[in-house]
């Protein structure tokens, strides 16, 4: 189970797995598996890996995993419903570690089930236990420069940082063009390394994307106004223009972008990672 702050890359991580293990990838939000009618919510969680299982091997994803298995005996629901979602998903969890125990284990008839959550303090508690979602990994908050470098340069990888020359001629010196493309890298390199000392140690993966796409509009707006389009109309007759992103793009974008988490919620969350850590750690040692 990956649990830790919103915006730091859960989905995306749960994701990269699948494709790395060149596994298929079954996404499930939690709230989409609830129903209002009795027994449906506990028939799609069957359907679910019932899919998984035909389309196997397979990852199979749920977001959100604390809205679909809240503790149970806790929810105000009325009926017990969440309570049923709860013991039917423990079922199938454990069906599929009954089935790789029976034989061998056969890697094209594996599925393996992932969760991601922000407040694992809310699911039940028998998720947690071995053969299950037993393995917790949290994904916090990359404050080093190195990492917000890496991730700047993810994310701005299709972006140009130095606007082509106005006066091209018809033969290239290929030196040139190379001396060029290393000046190019070099900048853009400056840059990142730049913006990511600049970058609070609070911001988020979702806050750097949000940096990044904010920088492009403003370096958009200007090459907009610089070629002197103003309508549709215009952009559809003449060559759009180049979009070249400059350092001060992304110094007004960070002045103007608010980051998603406090200081209190990351200190929330870092007392949460310690006590998980810790209650994992004694029951480990017994």
């Amino acid at each position: 189970m990956l649990y830790g702050p919103p915006g730091t890359g859960k989905t995306l991580l749960a994701k990269a797995v699948a494709t790395e293990c060149a596994l298929r990838f079954l996404s499930v939000k939690g709230p989409e598996l609830v129903n209002m009618y009795v027994g449906e919510s506990e028939k799609n969680v069957r359907e679910v890996f019932s899919r998984a299982r035909g389309a196997a091997p397979c990852v199979v994803f749920f977001d959100e995993l604390d809205a679909l298995a809240p503790a149970r005996g806790k929810a105000n629901d009325g009926g017990g419903v969440m309570d049923r979602v709860v013991s039917q998903l423990v079922s199938e969890l454990d069906e599929c570690v009954a089935r790789g125990a029976t034989s061998a284990p056969d890697p094209r008839t594996m599925v393996f089930a992932v969760g991601a959550t922000n407040r694992p303090d809310l699911i039940d508690p028998a998720l947690l236990r071995p053969g299950r979602f037993d393995k917790l990994l949290y994904v916090g908050i990359d404050a080093s420069v190195e990492g917000r470098t890496r991730v700047l340069a993810a994310m701005t990888k299709r972006f140009r940082f130095r606007a082509p020359p106005t006066e091209t001629r018809a033969e290239t010196n290929a030196n040139e063009t190379n001396e060029r493309d290393e000046m190019e890298k070099r900048e853009r390199s400056a840059v990142l390394a730049n913006v990511a000392r600049a970058i609070p140690k609070k911001f988020t993966g979702a806050d750097i994307y949000a940096l990044c796409a904010d920088a492009w509009m403003r370096a958009a707006k200007r090459a907009v106004e610089r070629h002197g389009l103003t309508d549709a109309n215009d952009a559809e007759d003449e060559k759009a223009p180049d979009v070249a992103v400059e350092p001060a793009d992304f110094a007004s974008a960070l002045e103007a972008l608010t980051p998603s988490l406090t200081d209190e919620e990351v200190a929330r969350y870092a007392r949460m990672r310690a006590d998980f850590e810790g209650s994992r750690g004694a029951a480990a040692r017994e």
